[in-house]
């Protein structure tokens, strides 16, 4: 007999992109909502929710998020010329609002359950191509992943993430990315939308 699944509370950031797994986002914060989470999870090392926004809007009256985020964890902070406060996050585990209340600062805070990792799987040879095009997209952006261990590109999961932050895609593919479970559905996915990407 399993055990019922629990939930846990994960103060929400919605925003008009989407975060992937060991990705990074740079965010400028501005909101005393969000500069007081982001105060706290300086303070105390926690993440916070990354999702993306359904309807709305960053600022102002609370968004109404995706049903599946993207935990992020603050990497750097500095504060900008500009008075505002930067930060760095990287994203990692994957989750899914099961509920979510807004608090009376404008914060939402969901009740999630984190989603499994998927277990380590090869791209499929038909996947080679994308292999082949991450490689240039990567050497082109730099940053982090540039000189990634060559065994990564062994990894589905890992080669279709790093994908779906580097083509040109829709917010809803990219959504739709981060949603799937498998990672060589998602590579599949990417093949199919390959020839209409400008």
């Amino acid at each position: 007999m399993s055990l019922p699944l629990s939930t846990v509370a994960l103060p929400l950031f919605p925003l008009h992109t989407v975060l992937m797994p060991g990705g990074l986002l740079a965010l400028r914060v501005f909101e005393p909502r969000y500069l007081d989470l982001v105060q706290r999870c300086l303070r105390t090392g926690e993440g916070f929710g990354v999702c993306l926004i359904e309807e709305g809007g960053e600022a102002g009256t609370p968004a109404r998020p995706a049903g599946v985020g993207t935990e992020a964890r603050i990497v750097d902070a500095v504060r900008r010329e500009d008075g505002l406060l930067g930060i760095a996050v990287e994203g990692e585990r994957r989750f899914r609002i099961c509920t979510r209340a807004t608090q009376s600062d404008g914060l939402q805070v969901a009740e999630v359950l984190w989603l499994p990792a998927p277990p380590p799987r090869r791209p499929r040879p038909g996947h080679a191509l994308l292999l082949d095009l991450l490689r240039r997209l990567l050497e082109r952006a730099g940053g982090p992943h540039a000189h990634a261990e060559p065994g990564c590109f062994d990894d589905a999961d890992w080669t279709s993430l790093r994908l779906a932050e580097l083509l040109p895609l829709a917010l809803d593919q990219r959504q739709h990315l981060l949603e799937e479970a498998d990672p060589r559905a998602r590579l599949d996915a990417l093949l199919r939308w390959l020839p209409t990407m400008a």
